[in-house]
């Protein structure tokens, strides 16, 4: 990792950069009923997470919970690695994003996902794949007898037959797969969710020796109420961009867009400001028509400038609002509605 400015910014992948949930896209491709496998398990980590608030479990530990199902199909390393290069779908300008910010602010993805993806979007995005904080798993590793695969596969049917019986699969999951053989190697594997991200944070505050309010966060979903809240309770900048009700209850800031280049803007001006300036540029953007001032006002990068007005030429502009009570379910509908159009009502409704 490489620390070059006074300011670091730090982003989710999958919703501010990428349409991608490629844990969901893996299982949906590789296993039979995956994709709604794992839609049921998506909704079963935030109840652990939201409601039980289960010690010592991590928001997007759904991650973990589909690892014994993926080895039932004996999926490989490289099963992960070929299906994930061959799949990235990216927000709007997210390359923009990334080759702009190269030049203004340390930048850092800070990742749920599993390694194999993030560093196939390293390598597409041409972003340094050592900035970069992941899930680590390596499926090569993990083995499972016939007998293990067969109580797999009952486990399976029996949670797509009872998808809302959480009883039974406290049973399953915290029962009897932790009695296989496999599962020493699947209780290592550390998800860099929620509680993850925010650690994650606290390296790279260290590592680049700036001041703790001196951040950028943004993200989209339940893995990243953590670092949000720790962005906005340190006096730093915390943005949701499309997100779902979890990142928006933390946020200070919600970016409705789509398209990455809002990103930039917000980012332009942070790199060069204090947090105040950006919180004034956002008061003004919604109380100000002719844009083309505004920009000049603040100094918005040229070609940053013009790839926006390019973008939203024919199109509204996008939503920048600061979040309070009063128009936070406003709020929350218009990204709800923007999440689901980008990224497809499956992914958009996992937590």
């Amino acid at each position: 990792m490489s620390s070059l400015y006074k300011k670091s910014f730090i982003t989710d992948c999958e919703g501010p950069l990428t349409l991608n949930d490629n844990a969901f896209e893996l299982a949906n491709h590789f296993i039979d009923n995956g994709g709604e496998l794992f839609k049921i398990l998506s909704l079963y980590d935030d109840y652990l997470v939201d409601e039980v608030k289960k010690p010592n479990y991590k928001a997007g530990n759904t991650l973990l919970l589909i690892l014994p199902f993926f080895l039932v199909e004996n999926i490989k390393n490289k099963d992960m690695i070929e299906f994930s290069r061959n799949n990235i779908f990216t927000v709007n300008e997210s390359k923009f994003l990334l080759d702009y910010l190269k030049e203004r602010m340390n930048t850092y993805i800070v990742s749920t996902s599993y390694g194999q993806y993030i560093e196939a979007l390293a390598n597409y995005m041409d972003f340094p794949f050592e900035n970069t904080f992941y899930t680590k798993v390596d499926v090569d590793a993990l083995n499972i007898n016939d007998e293990e695969i067969s109580k797999i596969i009952e486990f399976k049917d029996q949670i797509l037959e009872n998808p809302k019986d959480y009883k039974l699969f406290d049973s399953i999951f915290f029962n009897e797969i932790p009695k296989m053989g496999f599962y020493n190697l699947i209780k290592e594997v550390d998800v860099i969710g929620g509680e993850g991200k925010k650690l994650a944070i606290d390296k790279i505050i260290d590592n680049d020796s700036i001041d703790i309010n001196e951040i950028l966060y943004i993200g989209d979903s339940i893995t990243d109420v953590e670092p949000l809240r720790f962005a906005r309770d340190h006096d730093g900048i915390s943005i949701s961009f499309n997100g779902n009700i979890y990142p928006l209850k933390e946020a200070e800031i919600a970016i409705i867009s789509s398209s990455a280049i809002t990103t930039a803007v917000m980012a332009n001006i942070y790199a060069d400001n204090d947090k105040k300036v950006v919180l004034d540029f956002i008061n003004d953007y919604n109380d100000e028509d002719n844009l083309e001032e505004l920009f000049e006002k603040y100094d918005i990068d040229y070609n940053v400038k013009e790839e926006f007005f390019k973008v939203f030429e024919n199109h509204d502009k996008p939503i920048i609002k600061i979040v309070n009570q009063e128009n936070f379910d406003e709020i929350l509908e218009a990204s709800t509605k923007m999440r689901n159009e980008i990224r497809g009502q499956d992914i958009g409704g996992l937590g």
